[in-house]
């Protein structure tokens, strides 16, 4: 699984730890997350997020 960088903050979406604090489980791939995900940092949309 890859990891997933916000371009608006800098913010790292690394699957194998997920966000707990959002409920969002370990093991969840950035394509998993819904569609209206946003930054748990800075908000941005999953949108603004890209490859690692």
């Amino acid at each position: 699984m890859k990891k997933f960088k916000c371009c608006a903050c800098g913010y790292i979406y690394d699957p194998v730890v997920g966000v707990p604090e959002n409920n969002i489980a370990s093991g969840t791939s950035f394509e998993e997350l819904p569609n209206d995900w946003t930054c748990p940092i800075c908000n941005a949309p999953k949108s603004a997020f890209e490859k690692e």
